[in-house]
């Protein structure tokens, strides 16, 4: 985009109805969505050459990106480098002069929320319709591997992450669970939050008054870093299959389970009730109980299978990969998350069109 100013190029309300929004966003404000979750994003349409966002990033930690998707590519990241303060960045430009879909996307969890203020076009340009809704819809509450965290770091697939990546290898674009939904062509909420537990007070999120899954997941701003704590309206979207791969973390500061009976059975208790919570919300879901392919003991899984058993419910299924706990020491990068989501989608297929319905 030659300049990025009001005066040289038309500009875009968020409000305007020309983009498809997903993921858990705060509309409180129309004219500036608040992008809050891992892969919350924005998709257009427009017949032109340029186009740049313009946003308000609010920082906590490590270096923050937005995604860049146009015609289907997937671009280069656009690093944020300004906090708490309006910006325009260029998305694209010398595009052919004909139609093109373009997803402006959060790549991280709660190291930053973003306002989303708006596009600018080129003069020439214009707005095309929206693009369609997926009909089938998806929902996961998971840690650091269900957002994408350092799965870009590629020199380092099956071994422990490079030391002081800072968020640089981060993109929830390539999470197994995007890559998954994107497979099963489903929209997806990605509740997923680097280094948080089931339990309060475990995990490595938000130290050190430490939050677990079991207060964050019926939130919408659910870190009080960036002000108050807001709940979510369930209303505003109902999936068809959840995932819930938490748990990971919860051996963080003791890996108690099947070692202290009186701790592990309290886990269970509260990994049920928050089952159970779920269930209350979206009474006809399939639920998929799983952990991920990171290094840790299967004791864990072993609980978690307990629980299915217990829980007692048809549409509530236990589901290990087949590397499940012992893939690898560090995060999950791109080619293993594309594996994991294979053997996923596969998984899910097996159940049939009526889970759709």
């Amino acid at each position: 985009m030659p300049e990025n100013n009001l005066d040289n190029n038309i500009f875009v309300s968020p409000s305007s109805g020309s983009f498809l929004y997903t993921g858990r966003i705060d509309f409180t404000n129309p004219h500036a969505p608040c992008f809050i979750f891992p892969g919350s994003s924005a998709t257009f349409r427009f017949h032109g050459k340029s186009a740049a966002v313009k946003l308000k990033n609010y920082h906590s930690c490590y270096h923050n990106y937005i995604g860049v998707v146009i015609d289907g590519q997937v671009q280069e990241k656009i690093e944020i480098t300004e906090h708490g303060v309006e910006l325009i960045l260029p998305v694209c430009d010398r595009l052919s002069d004909t139609d093109h879909e373009v997803i402006l996307y959060k790549c991280q969890d709660a190291s930053h929320y973003l306002d989303f203020l708006g596009l600018l076009i080129d003069r020439s340009a214009h707005m095309l319709p929206a693009p369609k809704r997926h009909s089938r819809r998806m929902e996961c509450y998971g840690d650091s591997v269900s957002a994408g965290e350092v799965c870009e770091a590629l020199d380092c697939i099956g071994r422990a992450d490079p030391e002081n990546h800072e968020g640089i290898y981060s993109n929830a674009w390539y999470s197994y669970a995007f890559i998954t939904a994107r497979k099963l062509q489903a929209e997806l909420h990605d509740i997923a939050q680097g280094g948080i537990a089931l339990l309060d007070r475990t995990g490595y999120f938000h130290a050190p008054d430490y939050v677990g899954m079991e207060s964050a997941w019926d939130k919408l701003r659910y870190c009080d870093y960036f002000g108050d704590i807001t709940p979510w309206d369930f209303s505003l979207y109902t999936p068809h299959v959840v995932i819930i791969a938490i748990g990971q973390n919860d051996s963080n500061p003791q890996d108690y389970m099947g070692r202290d009976e009186e701790k592990s059975a309290r886990w269970k208790r509260r990994y049920i009730e928050f089952v159970k919570q779920l269930r209350g919300k979206y009474p006809d879901a399939l639920f998929i109980l799983t952990t991920t392919i990171l290094n840790h003991d299967k004791a864990w899984d072993n609980a978690i299978d307990n629980i299915a058993e217990e829980l007692c419910d048809p549409k509530v299924v236990h589901f290990l990969y087949s590397n499940n706990g012992c893939g690898t020491p560090g995060h999950i990068r791109i080619p293993e998350a594309e594996k994991m989501a294979e053997e996923l989608t596969a998984f899910i297929e097996s159940f049939g069109e009526g889970i759709w319905k």
